[in-house]
């Protein structure tokens, strides 16, 4: 990869260490790197990132557009979304070095600004993927106790269960490698609901007559929903944190993060796309934020069944030993209950977290996956690469950079305007 000279690599950690392929070097790090198989990367793309908000997807997306533009822009997303993380997988490696985390990269091109922004893109990123789990699961087992329970618990009971799970399976399962047995399982698992879910919505289908796929409100009211339907739709097809996915991957690494991101972007599509678009055919505009929340079938079936802390890790952690020594373990176990307090205290305290997806989607997945990746191919090949192809990417970074604005100004209204009925630690 051609830069434009040799540079010091700026990073949130100090030092260097030999990366995984001859003269190649990557910043410290924690976690395992340059270990995983494509195959596994492939189906945690597909099963895992985002797909807490899932059972949102059918009202979020697809009631603001209707069915034209509902289905014209996810498609247009997936393959731009397939686009744009098949470009930025080569800038896995420049001038020798190996960038395992998106900030970093960013910093060494631009500046230590642009590194702390990408970084708080990024938790952002971490911290609204895992609430959408934790509320999900909370849910679930909320579900499951009214069917045993004339007088159920509350929900943040529920939330707190789900977050002690998460933070015990965080835990002892601390990186993405470690997570290559659960996967399968989890894969599985899903695939499995996802298709008695979608059992259960076909058959409320063919006996709904009373939907429409009316888009309601006001005309500037179902403006900023359509932008915020896109918002939602970016969320559903992209993580934010490709650099470090890729991190884990076995050379070539390059070559092998592309085949799994073709298994995230064709079989992986079916499992975010066609829950929605089915959600939204059976119950039509009227569909729930909460797509089990419709179901006529049994209550089980609204049960659904890791995200990177790379960053507390290689801060605390003593890298010169063993993840599973015991100053490590000590160490791991109290960022996990910070971690994870923060989290469930914050799920419980705000339960209505549609709304948010919209900001998730707009303030940081639209410029981490939209915007940087032509910022960085402008950065290293503007002076080399064909006038169309710089001219291609100064028009993403206009292009997208306006939408991230729209798309946030539209999340926040909708925040706003629906600020009154929202109600702390609500039993919703």
């Amino acid at each position: 990869m051609e830069g434009e000279g040799k540079k010091e690599a700026w990073s949130t950690e100090q030092g260097q260490i030999k990366g995984d392929q001859d003269h190649e070097f990557s910043l410290p790090s924690a976690h395992t790197i340059g270990h995983d198989s494509w195959q596994q990367v492939g189906f945690m793309l597909a099963t895992s990132f985002n797909c807490g908000y899932i059972l949102s997807f059918s009202n979020l997306m697809l009631v603001p557009l209707g069915w034209t533009w509902g289905v014209v822009c996810m498609v247009v997303v997936w393959f731009y979304s397939l686009y744009v993380n098949w470009l930025l997988a080569p800038f896995h490696f420049i001038n020798g070095q190996r960038f395992i985390r998106y900030r970093d990269l960013m910093g060494y091109l631009y500046s230590r600004k642009m590194c702390h922004f990408t970084w708080v893109l990024q938790f952002v990123t971490l911290l609204l993927g895992n609430m959408g789990f934790i509320l999900l699961g909370g849910r679930a087992l909320k579900e499951i106790n009214s069917e045993f329970s004339h007088s159920p618990l509350r929900l943040q009971w529920f939330i707190t269960i789900t977050g002690v799970t998460f933070f015990i399976f965080a835990f002892f399962i601390p990186t993405i490698s470690a997570m290559r047995g659960w996967l399968e399982a989890s894969t599985i698992v899903n695939f499995a609901y996802i298709v008695m879910l979608l059992v259960v919505v076909v058959k409320d289908g063919k006996t709904n007559k009373q939907r429409d796929y009316v888009i309601h409100g006001k005309k500037v009211d179902r403006l900023f929903n359509a932008f915020n339907a896109i918002s939602a739709i970016i969320v559903s097809s992209n993580t934010g944190l490709l650099t470090e996915i890729q991190s884990t991957l076995r050379k070539p690494a390059v070559t092998n993060m592309r085949k799994a991101l073709y298994v995230q972007f064709s079989g992986g599509i079916l499992f975010y796309y066609a829950v929605p678009m089915m959600g939204y055919w059976a119950y039509g505009s009227k569909v729930s934020k909460n797509l089990p929340n419709e179901l006529s079938g049994p209550k089980w079936a609204k049960i659904f069944v890791a995200p990177i802390h790379d960053a507390l890790d290689t801060k605390f952690l003593k890298l010169d030993k063993s993840m599973n020594s015991k100053e490590n373990l000590k160490c791991r176990f109290f960022l996990r209950v910070f971690f994870f307090i923060a989290n469930t205290f914050v799920t419980s305290a705000i339960p209505f977290m549609g709304d948010f997806v919209n900001l998730f989607g707009s303030f940081s997945l639209d410029p981490l996956t939209s915007v940087f990746p032509s910022m960085i191919f402008i950065k290293i090949k503007g002076k080399t690469a064909r006038p169309e192809k710089n001219l291609w990417h100064w028009f993403n970074f206009i292009i997208f950079s306006f939408l991230a604005v729209v798309t946030t100004i539209a999340a926040v209204r909708l925040i706003l305007n629906n600020v009154q009925k929202y109600n702390f630690f609500a039993d919703t």
